[in-house]
């Protein structure tokens, strides 16, 4: 019985955390911050509806933003003492508390275009919160895909080669679920079938994907640029009224085909996965497969189709790298963005909400750093690209805590 009480226990990781976030933000970005005042930017010039900016002093704002913290640090010790843990909305709105005092402490004495910033990090965001989506598919049923790097990147190769050929993006982004879903079928019959060890196979796959791919580019595609490897991007989509709506308009309803698939992915999977019957299906084949299978559940079927179907949208997220954003396939231009993923689906406990909200961190870094070095060139570029990393390794240590993954996740099934 002490055992039990002790595992619930919360503990108060979170509220110390919290607690030494808000006092190094008061000092470093309030008491020590720089001087100037801040223009917050809710409007675009081109935008119907015009909203005033924002206008705050950075170091009063960083004071501002820092006690806040605090106060959010003592409510959530209030919680630990009564063994509650802290609501997930109340950290998320302390982080955009803290995002907002870093924000105007780069800033200070220019403007904060919050519009170009928060949609750019969605954009850049999509091909790691598709490839979490696709790992979550796979490792809710109970095969770990270490291969979505080569997911992304197979799409993004597809993606490019077929919309250049073709003319036609449809055909592109097509190309790229299928052939993605192709590779993943690979995983699920290794898993599956052969019952082999699915972290070495997912790794075989990478290798494997990498090496064909810069093939293919060096013998093909940098011959031939123009003819089969320049398909441009997909065009803007702008849903009418909604759009006009300042900051949330140009965010959420003004962007490309990609952005608003993954928009639409995330709460469908979500929903399917724990409001379903289907989804519960799934979750039990990935936690219990033996207790599933004597309830009639087929689970190598279950399986296969989770890591196939996953796969698919995985490539949706490599055709977002080449159509929906950078407009040409690149050389091993995933980059690492699979493995994020795979770190966004267990930062995000094999949730699509908080693995979204994880992906958008990563998003949220990559355009810091360019938008930092253009507002304030005398900030360190090496300091801006690490905040994101150490908030995430902060947010796993203080707020995530122990991720406990699907418990047949990795364990080969079979029947009888």
């Amino acid at each position: 019985m002490s055992e039990v009480l002790k595992a619930e226990k919360v503990g108060f990781k979170a509220p110390i955390v919290m607690g030494f976030l808000g006092a190094v933000v008061i000092v470093f970005f309030g008491l020590l911050g720089r001087e100037g005042s801040v223009d917050f930017e809710i409007s675009r010039r081109q935008d119907v509806i015009q909203v005033p900016a924002l206008p705050v002093d950075s170091s009063t704002l960083g004071i501002i933003a820092g006690l806040l913290m605090l106060g959010t640090a003592g409510f959530a010790l209030m919680r630990s003492m009564q063994n509650l843990r802290t609501p997930l909305w109340l950290s998320a709105v302390y982080g955009l508390v803290g995002v907002t005092a870093l924000l105007g402490w780069i800033a200070a004495g220019k403007s904060v275009p919050l519009a170009f910033i928060i949609g750019t990090a969605l954009v850049l965001s999509v091909p790691i919160m598709l490839g979490a989506m696709g790992g979550i598919m796979s490792e809710r049923s109970g095969v770990t895909n270490i291969a979505i790097e080569g997911q992304l990147l197979t799409g993004a190769f597809m993606a490019a080669v077929v919309s250049s050929i073709s003319g036609n993006f449809y055909l592109g982004i097509f190309a790229a679920m299928f052939t993605s879903s192709l590779l993943s079928m690979i995983l699920a019959v290794f898993a599956i079938k052969y019952l082999a060890q699915q972290i070495i196979v997912g790794v075989v796959l990478n290798v494997l994907v990498i090496g064909i791919t810069n093939f293919l580019f060096q013998q093909w595609l940098s011959q031939d640029a123009e003819n089969v490897n320049f398909p441009g991007t997909l065009d803007i989509i702008k849903i009418p009224f909604l759009s006009d709506i300042p900051l949330v308009g140009p965010v959420l309803f003004e962007n490309r085909l990609t952005v608003f698939a993954a928009l639409i992915i995330v709460p469908t999977l979500w929903y399917i996965l724990f409001k379903t019957k289907l989804g519960l299906r799934v979750r039990a084949v990935g936690e219990n497969p033996l207790a599933a299978d004597t309830v009639g559940i087929n689970v190598g079927r279950t399986r296969f189709w989770w890591v196939t179907l996953g796969g698919a949208v995985a490539g949706l997220g490599g055709a977002a790298l080449t159509i929906g954003d950078t407009g040409a396939f690149g050389r091993e231009m995933s980059g690492g963005l699979g493995f994020i993923a795979l770190a966004v689906v267990i930062l995000g406990r094999w949730h699509p909400i908080y693995a979204a909200l994880a992906a958008l961190l990563f998003g949220f870094s990559i355009i810091l750093r360019v938008w930092a070095n253009q507002v304030s060139p005398g900030i360190p570029t090496e300091f801006i690209t690490m905040v994101p990393y150490v908030v995430t390794i902060i947010a796993v240590v203080g707020f995530v805590g122990k991720s406990m993954p699907p418990k047949g996740l990795a364990i080969p099934y079979e029947k009888g």
